[in-house]
């Protein structure tokens, strides 16, 4: 099984996007897909109110979407063409609490594509992509925290300069950096990387016997 987890500094750079590219441009891979959300103190909203990734009775809840509309996030992986798709969401910093079901629910899958950045303190992926817009201010704690263990950047064009402070990019300035423009998130060249970098660490694929 592959894993491939995409990440990003915030909110809003097209993780999303990257993902359901991906699923769409690689469809010999017959994906899994998750999206991990932690919500609680703003986490995942604009104003700190409560959102609808809460949960009201328990700390961590996880779901299959089976809505095929693309109005959603996790609708957009299974209309892009992943197998099956999951939704989970936890308080922050009660990712732990999930990661038994996750890790079962990944067990079922002939390949895992996830989009998140602190399921990286859990799991070991074959390929981390993070996506990097300079335009966007805020950059998330978990983001820097494992920007180092990034393989490749996928990075928004620079148009007016960075609004970055106090954020090195050091840890991946020797890394592949593949440019985007919206609403392109996912380039021929980065289908191009995923594929022979997953061909690397998985070894020729095993003939399926009936």
């Amino acid at each position: 099984m592959a894993l491939v987890v995409v990440g990003g500094h915030s909110r809003n750079v097209g993780k999303t996007s990257v993902v359901a590219g991906l699923i769409a441009a690689l469809p010999e891979f017959n994906w899994t897909a998750f999206k991990i959300t932690q919500y609680g103190h703003g986490v995942c909203s604009l104003n700190g109110e409560s959102c609808h990734c809460a949960t009201d009775d328990h700390s961590w809840a996880i779901s299959e979407e089976k809505d095929r509309s693309g109005q959603s996030d996790t609708s957009r992986f299974l209309l892009a063409g992943a197998e099956r798709v999951w939704w989970v969401r936890t308080e922050q910093g009660r990712l732990a609490e999930a990661m038994p079901i996750v890790r079962r629910r990944m067990a079922e899958a002939k390949n895992v594509i996830l989009e998140s950045n602190s399921v990286l303190k859990f799991l070991r992926p074959d390929l981390y992509l993070t996506v990097l817009d300079p335009a966007n201010a805020d950059f998330k704690k978990s983001a820097q925290e494992f920007l180092d263990r990034a393989d490749a950047v996928i990075l928004h064009r620079q148009h007016d300069g960075s609004t970055w402070n106090n954020v090195s990019l050091k840890p991946v300035a020797a890394r592949p950096s593949f440019a985007i423009e919206p609403p392109e998130y996912v380039t021929p060249k980065i289908v191009e990387f995923v594929r022979e970098h997953l061909g690397k660490v998985r070894g020729p694929a095993l003939p399926q016997h009936q």
